[in-house]
């Protein structure tokens, strides 16, 4: 799997900028299959920063309604990416 499929989008959110600034915690959404080894990789390489640890999490879809029709939403992979202290991410 190449770097560029491994990393999907950052996710810019108030909690996550929050993280940020203060244990240097970055969120992204990423490829379903891909493991913590190759999120590591693929931060290291694309962003230039030393990763300390990352941890993952599979989050389900949520079910939504159209009128009387019932679907869901799909499913996706969240990594939070814990930096050294020395790095930082730029994500504007």
């Amino acid at each position: 799997m190449d770097d560029y499929n491994v990393i999907i989008r950052p996710l810019v959110t108030e909690q996550g900028m929050h993280f940020a600034n203060l244990k240097g915690a970055y969120s992204f959404e990423v490829n379903k299959k891909a493991n913590k080894t190759q999120i590591k990789n693929a931060i290291e390489k694309i962003y230039n920063v030393k990763v300390q640890k990352v941890r993952t999490a599979n989050r389900l879809g949520k079910s939504r309604r159209r009128g009387r029709n019932i679907g869901q939403t799909s499913s996706w992979k969240k990594a939070i990416v814990f930096l050294d202290p020395d790095y930082h991410i730029d994500l504007f």
